[in-house]
């Protein structure tokens, strides 16, 4: 386990984590911590929950119960005993911490003007391992290049969620950032608009994730102000977002295509004709805006690359892959 993770966990959950078999251990993909339940982690596309001398189980009586104690300890190791200093995080419900690892927070939300304020009387924690893996998106970005001048297409990933697709998002910003010399492409200026802080995963404003040496990220920003932001301020020859899906989304995908700029972007979705059903990204399709498709799926392992289209909506990679 990841010496980030340990270190926001309380003692005694610390310990039962560090029982885990190895071989699980590793592969592990969530921590959540719910007051007054089980302690449970998520691994390859399982569950269990943790007793208390690490040993999974499905029994809710056998595992270990989180107490409220727990909860305070965690909280107060994620906010260096200071809870003020969270006030912004609170508001989005989650913090990312060093490693580009984000915890989820759940409780009683306040409300002020009808926004949300703040979240009290926290109760749940969910500790989703950020783990970045070099080198996925090698399959994919021979079918982003669009021609010998290294013009990258327009790309929409379209997955469904934990099937890899911020993985692979952060892997093809890494590669387009330096460039990629066995297929002429040479290196990119590359601005992430990071709004849920998973891409780039800062802390600080600084990137935990390796996401290339001329990528700049505003963190934190809702996507469609900050392409804009990123269009005026720092002049990107790519922009990458991830989850698009509001009608600002794709009114600020339209104006970066004006500008020149290159978009790659992820939607929520099993396939093509589910998110034609939104509105706001039909507009996008209709209009011919991506030239390239990605879908994702689970079906041999987080990150099978189902296929990829083109504009017309014809297969360019017919296959399945592992990404």
């Amino acid at each position: 386990m990841k010496s980030e993770i340990l270190a926001i966990l309380p003692n005694q959950i610390r310990q039962f984590i560090q029982m885990v078999e190895p071989t699980i251990a590793k592969e592990i993909e969530e921590i959540r911590l719910r007051e007054n339940r089980p302690l449970e982690i998520s691994y390859l596309n399982r569950f269990a929950f943790l007793t208390s001398k690490g040993k999974m189980t499905l029994q809710e009586q056998e595992a270990y119960i989180v107490s409220h104690d727990d909860i305070l300890k965690m909280l107060n190791l994620i906010s260096n005993h200071s809870i003020y200093r969270l006030e912004e995080e609170l508001k989005r419900g989650y913090i990312t911490v060093n490693g580009g690892h984000r915890i989820g927070i759940s409780g009683k939300v306040i409300l002020e003007h009808g926004e949300v304020k703040s979240i009290k009387d926290i109760s749940s924690f969910n500790i989703r391992i950020a783990k970045q893996k070099i080198g996925v998106a090698n399959k994919v970005i021979p079918y982003l290049i669009a021609d010998r001048d290294g013009k990258v297409h327009n790309t929409l990933i379209i997955s469904p969620p934990q099937c890899g697709k911020t993985t692979l998002l952060r892997d093809i910003a890494r590669q387009l950032s330096i460039g990629v010399p066995t297929l002429r492409l040479t290196s990119k200026k590359v601005g992430i608009v990071d709004e849920r802080s998973e891409i780039a995963g800062c802390v600080f404003g600084v990137p935990q994730n390796d996401v290339g040496p001329r990528t700049d990220v505003l963190d934190a920003c809702p996507k469609a102000e900050g392409m804009m932001m990123m269009i005026r301020s720092m002049s990107p020859e790519i922009l990458i977002v991830d989850e698009i899906g509001r009608k600002e989304d794709a009114d600020a995908i339209f104006e970066a295509r004006n500008a020149g700029v290159s978009i790659i972007a992820t939607a929520h979705g099993s396939n093509i004709a589910e998110i034609a059903n939104r509105p706001s990204i039909s507009s996008l399709i209709q209009q011919g805006i991506f030239t390239r498709y990605v879908i994702l799926s689970r079906n041999q392992g987080v990150g099978t690359i189902e296929r990829i289209l083109n504009e017309e909506l014809k297969p360019v990679l017919r296959e399945k892959s592992y990404a």
